[in-house]
């Protein structure tokens, strides 16, 4: 139940920073929540791989090369959906950013109730 309370609210976001942001574009809340099932399913199999190889850029820039690596999950779920479109890798830091900062405050948020 979790999860899909983690999922809905990361679509509910995402959706929200679209209406927001003029570079990233999500038409609807149903491609929104593939989105986030995109993400979840990314950030699950792929970024631990990629934060192993980019370790040594992680450790120089004491851990910032992370909001990167989050930027490029953003781009690759942009070219696996046809739903949604990021104009580039600045929207998708920015989207990224902003992202996981709304979804950490309400995942917190929905937790304490």
């Amino acid at each position: 139940m979790n999860f899909i309370i983690r999922l809905l609210i990361t679509a509910a976001v995402a959706y929200g920073l679209s209406m927001i942001l003029p570079g990233v574009h999500i038409p609807d809340f149903k491609d929104a929540l593939i989105l986030a099932i995109v993400l979840a399913l990314l950030n699950t199999f792929l970024k631990p791989l990629l934060v192993i190889l980019t370790l040594p850029f992680t450790l120089i820039t004491l851990g910032l090369f992370l909001f990167v690596i989050n930027a490029i999950i953003i781009l690759i779920a942009d070219s696996l959906m046809d739903g949604i479109k990021i104009d580039g890798f600045l929207w998708a830091l920015i989207f990224s950013l902003i992202l996981s900062f709304a979804t950490s405050i309400l995942h917190s948020l929905f937790e304490k109730e």
